[in-house]
């Protein structure tokens, strides 16, 4: 089964939520609503980055090491995809 890995951004270079999810349009509609403390706390509503993995396993693994990098190296993950920061939310495929 399908699982993504996401990185959630309040602004370019901003506050930044990495997380995972089977239903990423759900997810982030979520964030958005305010249901997740922390992208409530610091306004992280921009859906930045997303990749696919092929279940929860591999999903959890992808995301436990996201959140071990450096900003850096987050940034430039984002910024090879995604330069203007822009939402990505209509390229999540259905």
């Amino acid at each position: 089964m399908q699982h993504f890995v996401y990185i959630m951004a309040s602004r370019p270079n901003g506050a930044i939520y990495i997380g995972r999810a089977r239903d990423l349009r759900a997810r982030v509609e979520q964030h958005r609503a305010g249901l997740s403390v922390h992208t409530e706390r610091y306004g992280i509503k921009t859906l930045v980055w997303f990749e696919t993995q092929d279940g929860f396993a591999a999903s959890l693994q992808r995301e436990r090491a996201l959140k071990r990098w450096r900003r850096a190296w987050k940034n430039q993950l984002i910024a090879e995809t995604n330069p203007e920061w822009q939402d990505m939310t209509a390229n999540i495929p259905f």
